[in-house]
């Protein structure tokens, strides 16, 4: 197994992606720590997980977030996939201010406030991973809002932590991964455009499959695989980059 003996943090674990990475990670050897806001959703993906660990802290509270690794002690890898706030279906020059900051704000927090947190104890130990995912989207994408800046601002976080952190042993890694079918629901799209339906959600699926090189949209178990090999010693040499998992969808 590929992360035998080693101890995952994952944040935002009680979401789709977040769970589904957390069950891989287990499946693969790893005690994992599930993370996030909701005991009950967090509570459900430990029900899959053998002896996982479960704790309801906010990725934004930097005390929280230090005082939950603390008592995790030795890390080896850390996942941050907390939701940001994202809105998205207006133009631009319609979105208010705060419905466009606020991924940017609260996606730059969370993953800064959580890599930080990881970096420093894979420092003294001379060994670890940090990983982060975004869309892909500050390449550009039309009707997203914030969400390409606050891409941006990950990628850039990802490759300046990975420059400082390497010649101690730590890798920082990110996926781009977007319109991902399963996690691609009415419940979670209508939390950040309202006015879809499945018509439009299928409509938006084709879109993004015509786009790729692949002709077709990343499943979620490929993103959970590509996140196992990039946790795992098998992927040493890689960091300061991000994978593409979208198909092709943007320029790596």
């Amino acid at each position: 197994m590929l992360l035998t003996d080693k101890t995952a943090v994952v944040y935002g674990a009680g979401g789709s992606i977040g769970g589904a990475v957390a069950r891989a990670f287990a499946a693969e050897g790893a005690r994992v720590h599930l993370v996030g806001r909701t005991r009950e959703t967090l509570e459900a993906v430990a029900s899959d997980i053998k002896d996982a660990e479960v704790a309801v802290v906010d990725a934004l509270d930097e005390t929280a977030v230090e005082e939950h690794l603390a008592r995790v002690g030795d890390l080896d890898v850390s996942f941050n996939l907390v939701s940001r706030g994202d809105v998205q279906g207006l133009p631009i020059t319609d979105m208010p201010v705060d419905d466009f900051l606020a991924p940017v704000i609260n996606g730059t927090r969370a993953n800064f406030i959580t890599a930080r947190a990881a970096a420093r104890r894979m420092a003294e130990r001379g060994s670890g991973v940090v990983l982060t995912l975004n869309s892909g989207s500050a390449h550009g994408s039309p009707m997203m809002g914030g969400t390409g800046p606050a891409d941006a601002a990950t990628d850039s976080l990802v490759r300046n932590l990975a420059m400082e952190l390497g010649p101690r042993g730590v890798r920082a890694v990110g996926l781009w991964a977007a319109g991902i079918p399963e996690t691609l629901t009415i419940e979670k799209l209508g939390k950040v455009n309202p006015d879809l339906n499945d018509a439009a959600i299928q409509g938006i699926l084709d879109h993004l499959s015509s786009l790729r090189m692949t002709r077709r949209n990343p499943t979620l178990a490929e993103i959970t695989a590509t996140a196992v090999f990039l946790a795992s010693d098998h992927a040493a040499s890689i960091t300061g980059t991000f994978v593409n998992v979208t198909g092709g969808m943007f320029p790596g």
